[in-house]
């Protein structure tokens, strides 16, 4: 079993940045990606950014050029660099780890940009 643990949500200003963190812990070995995506009210859960253990990444088209994300393998933490933030941005976020093709969820974080 892997428990990921996401941080670092809250509300901001448009135009903000926030850092988000999920730190993993439990059966970590052979983790392969792992990534973050987002769940608006009533709309369902999209992808923001993945990572693989290689450190590729991949975003959506609606986060280039404003999101990072990064993965410190030696904490078994990947990170999201939220910057110029939108109201659209308003969403859970939530980390998630694939592991030998199951995946794992955290709980989420809640991220709410105001206009």
């Amino acid at each position: 079993q892997v428990q990921l643990v996401e941080s670092g949500g809250g509300l901001v200003q448009a135009g903000g940045s926030l850092r988000l963190s999920c730190a993993a812990s439990g059966t970590i070995l052979s983790i392969s990606t792992m990534g973050w995506y987002r769940q608006a009210p009533g709309a369902q859960r999209d992808l923001v950014a993945t990572i693989t253990n290689n450190g590729i990444a991949n975003y959506a088209d609606s986060v280039k050029g404003r999101f990072t994300i990064s993965r410190d393998t030696a904490k078994n933490t990947v990170y999201l660099q939220m910057n110029s933030l939108k109201p659209e941005d308003t969403a859970v976020y939530y980390c998630r780890a694939v592991r030998w093709s199951v995946n794992y969820w955290g709980q989420g974080t809640q991220v709410t940009v105001s206009s």
